[in-house]
């Protein structure tokens, strides 16, 4: 990361949160204390009121950033309870992001606010469900199969379905994907089957997305369900 992205970075956590210390950042950036040193002096020069807080760390002065959009007190803990819920997902890719999300998020919270949001961050906990499947594995493929759905990118895959130790590799149509006991499904136009498959995210071995473009087939999740076509891959015959 270059000192310009660092910076932008470090003031973008400080109107995110109320207090960040010199040991905080420098284990973030994988940088010396005497680097964030640095950086805070360059923010300073730079006009940024930053506050030292003997002790503590350091801080915006209060009123120095006004939003564009304000958030309620129950917005800020709808988005605080989503993060919960959402690091529970077994794709570290998608968490990753919807947390880097949340921070720029946080930055235009109001003092007090964040204040509110920091102390109800403490006090949720979401566990697993009891009764998920524990044949169910870690992804990290979710924010870029979402990509590859609205920009209509082909992916190619190597696929392992469960109860099975054999991996084909398949050629697919990103259409749609839902969740169920903590598990994503992918449906994409399978071309080994020249049909609609329902894909386990988590069952993926390995993926790229392709710069071959498809066409729209104006595939529409609400109408496969209520065609009764609710089947996972796992537990069809192909």
């Amino acid at each position: 990361m270059s000192q310009l992205s660092r910076l932008i970075s470090i003031l973008t956590l400080l109107k995110s949160k109320r207090i960040l210390t010199s040991t905080e950042l420098a284990e973030k950036y994988d940088v010396s204390v005497r680097t964030i040193y640095r950086d805070i002096r360059k923010l300073e020069e730079a006009g940024i009121p930053i506050v030292s807080i003997e002790g503590r760390g350091y801080s915006l002065m209060d009123g120095y950033f006004v939003a564009p959009v304000q958030f309620t007190e129950k917005q800020a803990n709808a988005l605080i309870t989503a993060q919960h819920l959402v690091n529970q997902t077994k794709d570290k890719s998608f968490a990753g992001d919807f947390n880097d999300a949340l921070v720029k998020i946080k930055s235009v919270f109001r003092t007090s606010i964040q204040e509110k949001s920091e102390l109800l961050n403490d006090k949720i906990l979401v566990l697993d469900n009891f009764w998920q499947d524990f044949e169910s594995i870690n992804s990290n493929a979710l924010s870029e199969i979402q990509l590859a759905i609205t920009n209509f990118n082909y992916i190619e895959i190597k696929y392992k379905k469960v109860h099975d130790s054999e991996t084909s590799y398949r050629k697919i149509e990103p259409c749609a994907m839902y969740s169920i006991q903590n598990k994503w499904i992918l449906i994409a136009w399978c071309h080994l089957r020249n049909d609609y498959r329902a894909f386990r995210i988590d069952r993926i071995q390995r993926f790229q997305i392709l710069q071959e473009k498809f066409e729209d087939r104006k595939f529409n999740l609400q109408d496969y369900f209520a065609e009764c076509h609710y089947k996972e891959h796992e537990n069809s015959k192909d």
